[in-house]
């Protein structure tokens, strides 16, 4: 996206136009899939150099770099990989990051701007600018715009909701009460309800993970006495603001003072508004309200079944050059497969293809928000060019085996029992083993400092982070020196 104008700003629907909204978007079938506008930049540096150096982009950039960026870090969707090249970019840029006091902000309640470490509200005090905000958070787009400028990029990624049951199954069975309960993903699936208490501890893992995490309002059916899809501290339902029909992609100011997330009617059912969550569910009101104010607010939704795709268009977005979205995948259980074309069917077994069936009527809401972005994904590459994509990701996948191959023992991701060096062992939780990277001997200071920041794992990387913004304070004991005659 180029440079803001005062011209770009979102238009905000009154009260009473919401409803003739509304009637506007069920007449025409939801036409708003607002997917982005023509791209009008070139990836910079996409010639590789030997054997391993960084390639040179162009002397002068062709527009300037984005640094303003809201990642919303969905769980278990290869969110964790693209933590990292955020990560590494803005700590080799000086970028400070809005850190969370230990790893995440609060999950899974929604996010609030008290919880950014450093952050102080208007007339707190001075403070820096933050660039990025990454860490795992409930979306809350209110507080989120209490941190960070209304023209911060904002972006994310969805998984296929059959891959992210499989990961979430193995890697929160400990923590879902459901999941806990079930003797395999197979068993849960074929009966959830005699599993699943919505509300129960643990169990957003298993059910539209993606939708609770965006930060989205649940069906009726769905809301729990915890009262997750109801905004803290806010009585009154909010107005959804969406943008008119072909103004492409984001193009606007975010407005800070609005109230924006879509949310359930009051305890005793009164709304000044036609609340999304008001409306008829038969209808997919609500799925495709929901889907039309995201749409208003993110800039890009990846897809992790496309991932080295999803990072070219996410270069090109920002500006980048394809070795600043080059790295290693991050949190990987060992025999987990990230897989390229997982929405297809081919080649399953004939359980397989029951399970993921299944796995995509339960996660509803998460299937619904999947091929809304899938689609949004694919105009978008065709956009951009899909001879140049192809081009584009063979070069990445081209610079991602050269780094492994230079920096890794043994040129790919290790079991985390012959990883000795803790700075570089994942965090092991679940079922499965998390893999990891070992460097190999023989670099250079230079090399093996960029191969450090490649395979340093999330929470090593952000404890590194949050070392270098707020270093600590050392008080040295006060020593009295002594007098030497002259």
């Amino acid at each position: 996206m180029g440079p803001l104008s005062p011209a770009r700003t979102m238009r905000l629907w009154g009260p009473r136009s919401l409803g003739v909204a509304l009637g506007v978007f069920m007449t025409i079938g939801f036409a708003l899939q607002l997917w982005g506008g023509p791209f009008q930049r070139r990836l910079p540096g996409l010639q590789l150099r030997q054997p391993w150096a960084p390639s040179l982009g162009p002397a002068v950039p062709s527009c300037p770099p984005r640094q303003r960026l809201v990642f919303l870090k969905t769980h278990k969707s290869g969110s964790s990989s693209v933590l990292n090249l955020l990560h590494r970019y803005g700590d080799q840029r000086g970028l400070r990051f809005a850190l969370p006091a230990r790893y995440q902000f609060g999950y899974p309640r929604l996010f609030q701007a008290s919880w950014v470490k450093g952050y102080h509200p208007q007339g707190g005090g001075t403070q820096p600018p933050f660039h990025i905000l990454c860490h795992h958070m409930r979306f809350n787009l209110k507080e989120v715009l209490q941190v960070m400028p209304s023209d911060s990029f904002f972006f994310s990624i969805v998984r296929d909701p059959a891959a992210l049951a499989r990961s979430a199954f193995s890697y929160y069975k400990s923590t879902s009460s459901a999941f806990r309960k079930a003797p395999s993903l197979a068993a849960f699936l074929a009966n959830p309800r005699a599993f699943y208490r919505p509300g129960a501890r643990g169990d957003h893992y298993a059910r539209n993970l993606l939708w609770f995490d965006f930060g989205l309002p649940f069906p009726p059916e769905m809301r729990t006495k915890r009262g997750y899809s109801h905004l803290p501290g806010d009585p009154n339902p909010p107005a959804l603001h969406v943008l008119p029909s072909g103004t492409g992609s984001r193009a606007h100011t975010l407005d800070p003072n609005a109230l924006f997330p879509p949310a359930p009617p009051t305890a005793d059912g009164h709304s000044q508004t036609p609340s999304p969550a008001a409306l008829d569910l038969g209808s997919s009101s609500l799925v495709q309200w929901s889907l039309a104010w995201l749409d208003s607010v993110f800039d890009l939704v990846l897809v992790a079944e496309y991932f080295d795709e999803s990072l070219v268009l996410l270069a090109d977005a920002l500006c980048w050059g394809l070795d600043d979205v080059v790295g290693f995948m991050h949190n990987a259980q060992a025999g987990s497969e990230r897989g390229r074309n997982a929405v297809s069917d081919g080649g399953l077994t004939t359980e397989d293809r029951q399970l993921t069936a299944r796995a995509r009527v339960w996660n509803n809401l998460d299937w619904a928000l999947y091929v809304h972005f899938n689609r949004s994904l694919w105009a978008r590459i065709k956009q951009y060019g899909q001879g140049r994509l192809e081009s584009a990701v063979a070069e990445l996948r081209a610079r991602r085996e050269a780094l492994a191959k230079h920096c890794l023992l043994g040129g790919e991701a290790l079991d985390p029992k012959y990883i000795t060096d803790r700075r570089f062992r994942p965090f092991q939780f679940g079922s499965g083993k998390v893999l990891g990277y070992a460097l190999r001997s023989g670099l250079s200071l230079q090399e093996r400092e960029e191969c450090e920041r490649l395979a340093t794992p999330e929470l090593q990387y952000k404890d590194k982070l949050d070392a270098k913004q707020f270093p600590p304070k050392v008080s040295l004991p006060f020593k009295t020196s002594k007098l030497l005659a002259p």
